[in-house]
């Protein structure tokens, strides 16, 4: 099949590239001249595990071509997918903002010849593909064409794995023409027996938001109850662990820290609560999850300060790791935006260092931000450590040599990657979320025997 797909950021890059894995010819287009420039040349706009390999792979056997020229590729194609991105809050109202989209919808529209089947990837409200078919038929009365939703399921440092393994797809359409064409492109995912969900347009594009949202909270509901097992002496991770052996929970998206972040929840939450008040229906379990991550953002602060005796004024803060996770260079909605910025505004230094992130973090953060070139160069004379996203190199920091290089020995981990005991041997006043300082035992001791497992001293 020939596809063409209107924006080359990150979903609209996965995607075109896992396409052109699949044996299709595709054609990503991007108005902006110089990041298609780059991508020709092999620098890629985003960091994402296994993304250069796949682009050039592709690249190179002639099935992924790139090109700023809506007509380059749009009359030939079998699909065109939107996938231009719907950045969140349009004009703070927590709608998203369409303009991308609309915009791209009004090009395509006037190059399409014969049969096309436009699919939306955007992650859209409901009712935005009925909106797009009237925008291409006003712009181009004779277009024969079908629309459609597919919305994208990708976790920002794993997308490629999910997209040639996903969980699942979903496919909003309505005419037996459409479906069949989009069930032949994913064909090689049903030879793997991964299920597809055929259903209508309104409820593909529903059940990407709904899907973000109840991920988000289950981050939101672990973050609380990490919260109170610092003041009842509990430990979260033990809680955690608990409740996702019961299979009708699990354990993913249950690991405490300071909030989620990233392209997708923060603006999805928000999205779907628009949604719900242009319908006059109440969503108060998601209304009370964008609450709850705002509040434990302002609560790692008040951690923090704790951590250094209750203020950080005149104080060096060591802050490892800048994007809302680790395997990314996205900086969007991370918490350390929001958490940086209020140390500094109460005197303190910050000294930084992220392994993707910094040429992105210095964009967003505040110009007092220190950047450092390595780990063990923001710690050298800090007063404390505060671990924000937990990249792998950070696992496996020396601990020995990072308490010489300390003015003090504090360690904020908000990410919960050590172990309480193991940082006190080291020499270390350590803090984390939702593990009582009392409880020296955490995770020391773990056997299963059958269905048995033991978590305790």
């Amino acid at each position: 099949m020939n596809i063409a797909i209107i924006g080359t950021g990150y979903v609209g890059l996965v995607s075109g590239a896992g396409f052109a894995e699949f044996g299709h010819n595709v054609t990503c287009i991007d108005k902006d001249k110089e990041k298609i420039e780059k991508v020709m040349k092999g620098t890629l706009p985003i960091y994402e595990p296994g993304l250069e390999e796949i682009v050039r792979r592709n690249k190179e056997a002639g099935r992924l071509r790139f090109s700023t020229k809506f007509a380059d590729a749009v009359p030939d194609a079998d699909l065109v997918f939107i996938a231009v991105g719907t950045p969140a809050s349009r004009r703070g109202d927590g709608y998203a903002d369409l303009s991308y989209v609309f915009e791209a919808t009004r090009e395509l529209a006037a190059t399409l010849k014969s049969y096309t089947l436009v699919v939306i990837k955007s992650t859209v409200p409901v009712g935005t593909a009925r909106r797009v078919a009237g925008i291409i038929r006003e712009v181009n009365p004779g277009a024969d064409f079908d629309i459609a939703s597919n919305p994208e399921f990708l976790r920002e440092g794993e997308a490629v794995f999910d997209f040639l393994n996903p969980d699942r797809v979903v496919i909003g359409a309505e005419s037996e023409r459409a479906i069949t064409m989009l069930l032949e492109l994913y064909r090689p995912l049903q030879k793997k027996e991964i299920p597809i969900v055929v259903t209508g347009i309104e409820t593909a594009e529903l059940t990407k938001y709904a899907s973000n949202a109840f991920l988000a909270t289950k981050i939101s509901f672990i973050n609380e109850i990490a919260n109170l097992c610092e003041e009842v002496g509990a430990d979260v991770q033990d809680v955690a662990r608990g409740m996702g052996l019961d299979h009708r929970i699990g354990i993913r998206f249950l690991q405490p820290g300071p909030g989620y972040g990233g392209s997708c929840f923060p603006k999805d939450t928000k999205a779907l609560l628009r949604i719900a008040q242009e319908h006059g229906v109440a969503c108060r379990i998601v209304e009370s999850v964008v609450e709850v991550n705002e509040a434990q953002k302002a609560r790692m602060v008040r951690k923090i300060r704790q951590a250094l005796g209750g203020s950080v004024a005149g104080k060096i803060i060591a802050v490892l790791g800048l994007t809302f996770k680790p395997d990314t260079d996205d900086m969007r909605e991370s918490p350390s935006l929001t958490i940086i910025p209020a140390l500094l505004e109460r005197g303190a230094t910050i000294r930084a260092h992220d392994p993707q992130g910094m040429n992105e973090a210095r964009k967003l953060l505040p110009t007092e931000v220190e950047f450092a070139s390595n780990m063990y160069n923001a710690c050298e004379g800090a007063d404390a450590v505060v671990l924000m996203t937990e990249w792998n190199e950070y696992k496996n920091i020396n601990l020995a040599r990072l308490k010489t290089l300390l003015k003090q020995p504090i360690f904020v981990d908000l990410r919960n990657i050590f172990l309480p005991e193991e940082m006190r041997k080291a020499g270390f006043d350590y803090f984390s979320v939702g593990r009582s300082p009392a409880l020296g035992f955490s995770g020391r001791f773990s056997a299963k025997c059958d269905d048995l497992i033991i978590v305790g001293p």
